[in-house]
């Protein structure tokens, strides 16, 4: 037991510990919550000193500020909380405590800021992809207030050019969202002042060093955090991580973007993981699949776990199929060298439309941490029936002239060859073997040059047992069928199909919307896709990134599937550009007992 005097003391360094951590405590915005992390070391073993600290941490976790990250507590050495150095107290200063804040106002701590400096190194930035979605998402953030404060930007290619001249080629793609503001003209020169250029090769160590040289320089001594965006081929990327390694910031952090396609099947896609994870950790490496950052694969999340509605009704027992969409009213325009070595089926299928489906079957999640939403994705996607080629229609889009009216065909494209066996449309029909899901087909459709621009999910629900009103449908009871659809294309909206009664004196039954159309509730102009996973690469954010068993997992399914289609050179069905797309897909459907509405 401690005297007297030790007591007191123990106390008031208690006391001053509590009164210190108060203080941070409150100086957060309620909405936000916090990793608090503690400069101090637990050197002793002494049990009623690590009571008095014990004592007190429930009382703030009781809080509604703190209730949802007091299990984040922590020293700077990881260890929990209750086991700070009250001897270390005495000493302790404010200096000693850091705050990191997530927060949808602003996502940065004040260290982060102010002290720390971000480059984001754009490597491919004389591309298409670069120019028209990489440079006015970082510019979209910037102009909402959504990047630190000091930043810069870094466009790294083989073309030779100045500071000038990246700043006028990209000032040509950059627009402000809200035109009406008056800053606009203003914010658009502060950002391109910030953004440089460096030419090199891509194989090249010496050229990345001299990038590092820049970069240091405009970091100005701060903590350096990296971001690199690799916007070139895959075959590139191991080349560029390898001299990039150079460019790594002592004490801040470095990660790497890289685009799809990652691989061209199970061998290649391995290769490549392996290559990058020579030189980076799984946790620096960010894939991404820029539809997965679209709005309907975060309202997918929110409507199944925040509505305890559709909880009950989301399993077999009353869900009868369920249809994945993508239908583009465009063909390849331009990118035919690339669509023709992928085709539809690795370019949409193999990745988005199958990144959504465990989405959207997956089980409830232990948390939204990225590690426990990929955790569970993976347990789905490795419950999928492996696909034959019986579960599969395949089809390619062909020219028309009709007066002063044509569209070319895939194979009018010069960089496509005139024999080409490459689909630009596909649809599968996929079975998940577990409980929840067992029997239920789920029926993915991906096409360019279709008739509209559709991405959406439908949920169809089965037929009501002994239905009353069966006889007001005739035969064709798929008229009454409930569906839920959440769409992102043309608009973004969510509605339920539900049937209901006709006003009037007779008994007529017909089936309507109760429709959130989000353009009406939310008239705001939706970020894209872009802007949200940069912010989130930026943040450290990987929920939307794909990790490298999920990508094992997809290519698992649809490699065997695409090998066999090639091996055997089938034939795609033709179907006219801005068309419904094959005759083939509505047999598929019929013979899976899945309600096709191609509209």
């Amino acid at each position: 037991m401690p005297t007297g005097n030790e007591g007191e003391g123990m106390m008031n360094r208690s006391f001053f510990f509590k009164e210190l951590l108060n203080k941070q405590f409150m100086a957060l915005h309620s909405s936000l919550s916090a990793k608090v992390y503690l400069n101090s070391s637990f050197n002793g073993e002494n049990p009623s000193k690590r009571t008095l600290i014990s004592k007190w941490v429930p009382q703030s976790c009781s809080s509604k500020i703190f209730q949802s990250s007091c299990s984040k507590l922590m020293l700077s050495d990881v260890s929990p909380l209750n086991a700070v150095s009250l001897e270390a107290a005495s000493s302790l200063v404010e200096d000693h405590v850091k705050t990191q804040v997530k927060g949808e106002d602003f996502p940065f701590t004040e260290t982060e800021n102010v002290e720390a400096a971000l480059s984001i190194i754009v490597v491919g930035a004389s591309g298409d992809l670069a120019r028209k979605k990489i440079f006015p998402a970082l510019f979209a953030l910037f102009y909402e207030d959504r990047l630190p404060q000091n930043f810069t930007v870094f466009g790294y290619a083989r073309t030779e050019m100045s500071d000038e001249e990246l700043r006028n080629m990209i000032s040509e793609t950059l627009t402000c969202r809200v035109e009406k503001r008056d800053n606009c003209d203003e914010k658009m020169d502060q950002f391109l002042r910030r953004c440089f250029y460096h030419s090199g090769q891509y194989s090249s160590k010496e050229h990345f060093l001299e990038l590092d040289n820049k970069l240091k320089q405009a970091e100005g001594g701060r903590q350096g955090n990296r971001l690199f965006y690799l916007s070139i081929p895959p075959s590139m990327f191991v080349d560029v991580v390898r001299c990039s390694q150079c460019c790594t910031s002592e004490y801040g952090w470095k990660r790497v973007i890289v685009e799809k396609p990652f691989g061209n099947d199970s061998k290649s896609s391995s290769e490549l993981t392996r290559g990058l994870k020579q030189y980076l950790t799984e946790d620096q490496i960010f894939r991404i699949d820029h539809h997965l950052g679209e709005e309907l694969v975060e309202n997918l999340l929110v409507l199944r776990f925040s509505n305890i509605v559709f909880e009950p009704l989301w399993s077999r027992n009353y869900i009868r199929n369920v249809q994945l969409i993508f239908s583009e009213d465009f063909g390849i325009e331009g990118r035919g060298r690339y669509f023709d070595n992928y085709g539809i089926i690795r370019d949409i299928i193999q990745n988005h439309l199958l990144h959504v489906l465990a989405l959207f079957a997956m089980e409830t999640p232990v948390s939204l941490d990225a590690e426990d939403i990929r955790n569970e994705k993976v347990k789905v996607l490795r419950s999928i029936r492996q696909p034959r080629l019986d579960d599969l229609v395949v089809g390619q889009y062909k020219g028309f002239r009709e007066g002063n009216t044509s569209s070319p065909g895939y194979t009018d494209d010069p960089r496509v060859s005139k024999d080409s066996l490459t689909p630009t449309f596909a649809a599968a029909t996929l079975f998940i073997n577990n409980a929840r899901w067992d029997g239920v087909p789920f029926l993915m459709l991906a096409g360019k040059a279709l008739h509209t621009k559709r991405v959406e999910i439908r949920v169809q629900f089965r037929h009501v047992p002994g239905n009353l009103y069966n006889r007001k449908f005739g035969t064709d009871l798929d008229k009454a069928t409930n569906e839920l659809v959440i769409r992102e294309q043309p608009d973004e909206a969510i509605y339920l199909k539900i049937n209901g009664k006709v006003p009037g004196l007779g008994m007529r039954i017909d089936c309507g919307d109760l429709n959130l159309l989000f353009k009406s509730r939310y008239p705001r102009e939706v970020p894209d896709a872009y802007e949200r996973l940069l912010l989130d690469a930026i943040k450290g954010e990987r929920r939307l990134f794909i990790r490298s068993d999920e990508l094992d997992a997809t290519w698992a399914l649809f490699a065997p599937l695409l090998e066999e289609l090639e091996e055997k050179k089938v034939v795609p069905e033709l179907y006219r550009y801005g068309s419904r797309g094959p005759v083939g897909v509505h047999y598929l459907a019929a013979r899976h007992n899945v309600y096709f509405r191609n509209s």
